[in-house]
């Protein structure tokens, strides 16, 4: 029972960081994304001041998520990796790109507009990269003993590249949103009707791979349209309609902090659709959670350490958006 509860445990633990690296990163890789649509100067210089203070600690969150999955669940990590290894690779290479644009645009403005096309880039690619990575994922990895045994390109399919743009969008509207309550001026205007359109067209791409995934596998059919399944599971698309419609009458009435929170709760949603498609399952249709654990023994041991780290994280992270909780002006947060 002990190792059933721990599996558990550390199940919730990695979902947690995952999810908080996807909203908490999502909306400083969607403000990348959106930079074409910002004009060079002040506009571009308010949205990246915007996140200064907080995007390289959200990064925290990957690295936990990572490094947990490899510690308390090593047999997935074997097989995730290497049948995504080309995505991994373009992802990681991407927030690097945006780091390092991040910081020289700043210290090298005759070449800025090289500087932000780069963060652009990187932004792009890594959003794209980690959509196509759950879409691989989704649509299953083949596994012989308990290793990964397909292709270099298994991961490429029209599924993944669904999956990929639905994030690239998803992390646009989350940049859209975030500006909108951090922002002043035209830059704020511009935000707003970016987020109008951004919520729509997220809306039908999340609508576009939850109509696609149940064809994928028959057990996702089962899950989402059998019954009793069917009384849990039709909450959710009706929840995300409502969220969807929340945000865009937020938005039209002059709301700020408000649509934030509902592409939050969209995303939130979102993650809940796919932990009913896929738990208990780490590799869909191959190994659950309890087929890939550790042993109990390093399952506890690790909980004692994570028992201190992710308060530890959680309040620095809450004492920066504290902090910087207002709007960003011309030279910086007031």
């Amino acid at each position: 029972m002990m190792h059933l509860d721990l599996v558990l445990i550390w199940g919730g633990i990695i979902a947690f960081a995952v999810f908080a690296y996807v909203v908490m990163d999502g909306f400083d890789l969607g403000i990348g994304i959106l930079f074409p649509a910002l004009a060079a100067g002040p506009q571009r210089d308010m949205a990246m001041n915007s996140i200064a203070p907080v995007w390289d600690g959200n990064e925290t969150w990957l690295v936990m998520g990572g490094g947990g999955l490899l510690a308390a669940f090593p047999l997935a990590y074997a097989i995730i990796l290497p049948a995504t290894y080309p995505l991994i690779i373009a992802m990681l290479l991407g927030l690097v790109f945006r780091g390092v644009a991040f910081e020289f645009r700043w210290r090298d403005a005759p070449n800025q507009h090289r500087w932000d096309l780069a963060f652009t880039t990187g932004s792009f690619v890594a959003a794209m990269a980690q959509g196509m990575i759950l879409g691989a994922i989704l649509q299953g990895i083949t596994v012989r003993d308990g290793a990964y045994v397909g292709g270099w390109l298994d991961w490429l399919s029209p599924f993944s590249l669904l999956t990929g743009v639905s994030v690239v969008l998803g992390y646009a509207l989350l940049g859209s949103t975030w500006l909108v309550w951090k922002t002043e001026g035209a830059g704020h205007d511009l935000a707003r009707g970016l987020a109008q359109r951004l919520t729509v067209a997220t809306l039908l791409a999340l609508g576009a791979v939850s109509l696609a995934t149940p064809f994928l596998q028959f057990s996702y059919w089962q899950r989402w349209f059998t019954m009793p399944n069917l009384v849990l599971t039709a909450p959710v698309p009706l929840l995300v309609l409502l969220a969807a419609w929340a945000l865009l009458r937020g938005l039209a009435r002059g709301d700020h902090m408000r649509p934030f929170v509902l592409a939050l709760c969209l995303f939130l949603l979102g993650f809940a659709g796919l932990a009913i498609s896929l738990f208990p399952y780490l590799v869909p249709g191959a190994l659950t959670i309890w087929d890939a654990a550790a042993p109990p023994a390093s399952l506890s041991f690790m909980l004692a350490g994570a028992a201190f780290i992710i308060p530890a994280i959680l309040g620095y992270t809450a004492w920066a958006y504290w902090v910087f909780r207002g709007k960003v002006g011309d030279h910086g947060y007031h």
